[in-house]
């Protein structure tokens, strides 16, 4: 899946995921995993916490994954199944924030600034575009099922992907998801 750009560049795509086994409780461990993907470079990261929320370890993998990138100015596509992320970078939630000096609508204070924080500046190096997906769907099995996902994800993301290219948004989504599974197995240990 290439997408070039209007001036004929490669965009970087990259695919996230986070999990937290155990999220609703006070002692629990995450993991985050990601993919990233220039052409046909491929590089895969993965990595995990204790005591965390998965909306921290979704974070954390878009975090790690721009973190590996050599120069600024890239076109890039990120790939997630995390509303609060993608909903928060879409709808530039940040920019009120940081108006409100970093309260929410409730006039409470913003949750994870401290990640916030480290993510904003990568927004002014670099073209992004977000992209939500439905996370853990089976590729395998029902049609109907991937039919409807892929309505859900045109409906979210406009219809530049052909169901081929959505086909493979969701197998690196997986992945991703494997990855960050990883992280969480690696802390356990």
């Amino acid at each position: 899946m290439s997408n070039k750009t209007h001036d004929g560049a490669l965009p970087v795509n990259i695919y996230t995921d986070g999990a937290c086994s155990g999220n609703q409780y006070a002692s629990n461990t995450g993991g985050w995993g990601g993919v990233l993907e220039y052409g046909k470079h491929k590089k895969e990261i993965h990595g995990g916490e204790i005591n965390t929320t998965n909306n921290r370890m979704e974070m954390m993998a878009l975090i790690a994954a721009l973190s590996e990138l050599k120069r600024s100015g890239q076109f890039i596509r990120v790939f997630s199944d995390s509303s609060y992320l993608m909903n928060c970078f879409r709808a530039k939630w940040y920019e009120k924030w940081q108006k409100n000096g970093w309260l929410n609508s409730k006039k409470e204070p913003v949750e994870n600034r401290d990640l916030w924080e480290k993510l904003l500046p990568f927004l002014q190096e670099h073209d992004f575009r977000f992209y939500l997906v439905k996370g853990h769907l089976p590729l395998k099995g029902e049609g109907t099922a991937l039919n409807t996902a892929y309505a859900k994800f045109k409906a979210h993301n406009g219809d530049g992907f052909s169901y081929e290219e959505f086909l493979y948004v969701v197998q690196m989504n997986n992945r991703a998801d494997e990855l960050a599974n990883i992280g969480i197995t690696e802390q356990k240990i």
